[in-house]
């Protein structure tokens, strides 16, 4: 579902959207300059520590865990500007997390915590690479014999936004291989109806 408008459009898993330009230059200065002054924390994924750093606003992935500080005012603007898009309450999305990549920072296959539906994002700085696959679920990895490849591929140009509803959200996980210039990425995602 490709949304870009180029004659070039990737083929996308089904809602999957895409818009380069998504922020102007002079909205992409203001927001790195805000996420300068965040303070972040060393993400842990099974005890292994991550090469990327993370700032959670509103909630955090462990239900268990503290209260994540609130959004800031500063993020307010583009959480409404990316619910506009996504066709929800800005509300709706609960949660706001910004990562920092730095050089040969990478982020391995996933799909997104299960309590998190659709899911919006944006880059700043610098582009990168996502890659989707089919998701198979852990226990049945045996029926998915040999090495498992990307089926699709997108860049994400600086200033770029997506969103991830669906079957893209849900049958796909995705990864981004190791950036080489300095990244951050800040993605929204609304609560699962339960």
């Amino acid at each position: 579902m490709p949304s870009s408008g180029s004659l070039f459009d990737v083929e996308l898993p089904e809602g999957f959207s895409y818009r380069d330009d998504f922020l102007t230059v002079e909205e992409e200065a203001s927001l790195a300059d805000e996420i300068s002054r965040i303070e972040f924390s060393t993400f842990e994924m099974r005890g292994v520590a991550a090469r990327r750093r993370v700032a959670f606003f509103g909630r955090t992935y462990d239900a268990g865990a503290a209260p994540a500080r609130p959004l800031p005012a500063s993020l307010m603007p583009l959480r409404a500007k990316a619910a506009a898009w996504a066709g929800v309450e800005p509300d709706g999305f609960a949660m706001a997390l910004v990562n920092e990549y730095p050089p040969g920072a990478p982020i391995g296959w996933h799909r997104d915590a299960p309590q998190y539906g659709i899911v919006a994002g944006v880059s700043l700085l610098s582009a990168c690479r996502m890659k989707l696959r089919p998701y198979v679920r852990p226990g049945t990895r045996s029926a998915a014999r040999g090495r498992r490849m990307a089926t699709h591929e997108i860049t994400l140009q600086r200033r770029s936004g997506y969103v991830m509803a669906g079957e893209a959200r849900n049958a796909y996980e995705h990864h981004i291989p190791a950036v080489t210039a300095l990244r951050y990425s800040i993605t929204f995602r609304t609560l699962r109806d339960k």
